[in-house]
């Protein structure tokens, strides 16, 4: 299943809008079972605050993918997945950012007491090494932990039973 996020109407749309809006791209993923196989469906979204005091603009896809972690106590591989494919929609819309604030926000908690917490520093270390960003994970990453979701369940077939 997918739903395409059109590339060149996210573009227009920032460079249509002034210096002093802000971008924040994020993704989320929920994984789940369909007969003996594991699915992950990934959203990736791009919030576009504008001047940076009004609404917001989101744009989104999601992306449904075979789920290859053995085990849903420990999700690396579909952890890094969302980190791929929020670097890869940044590298996408770079050129169009032209002095604007954005931020990479990752779905990742850096507390100890979560799973997703083994993965922070190589997900941090690759955004910077390809995006040349600091991201922001938990509590600081609300386009990956709160639009992503809000995105998801605007797509009613898409939405966990």
């Amino acid at each position: 299943m997918k739903m395409n996020l059109d590339i060149d109407e996210v573009r227009a749309f920032i460079q249509s809008q002034s210096k002093q809006t802000n971008i924040y791209i994020g993704a989320d993923s929920f994984r789940f079972a369909e007969g003996n196989q594991w699915f992950a469906d990934y959203t990736i979204v791009v919030v576009v605050h504008l001047d940076g005091k009004h609404g917001c603009k989101l744009f989104g896809e999601t992306i449904r993918e075979m789920d290859f972690d053995k085990r849903g106590d420990k999700p690396q591989l579909r952890l890094m997945n969302e980190v791929y494919k929020v670097a890869d929609l940044y590298l996408k819309l770079v050129d169009v950012f032209q002095g604007r604030n954005v931020e990479i926000h990752l779905d990742l908690n850096p507390d100890p007491n979560f799973i997703s917490q083994g993965v922070v520093q190589q997900a941090i270390g690759y955004i910077r090494g390809v995006c040349n960003v600091s991201p922001r994970v938990k509590p600081h990453a609300f386009a990956a932990s709160c639009a992503a979701d809000r995105y998801r369940g605007i797509v009613p077939s898409l939405s966990p039973a």
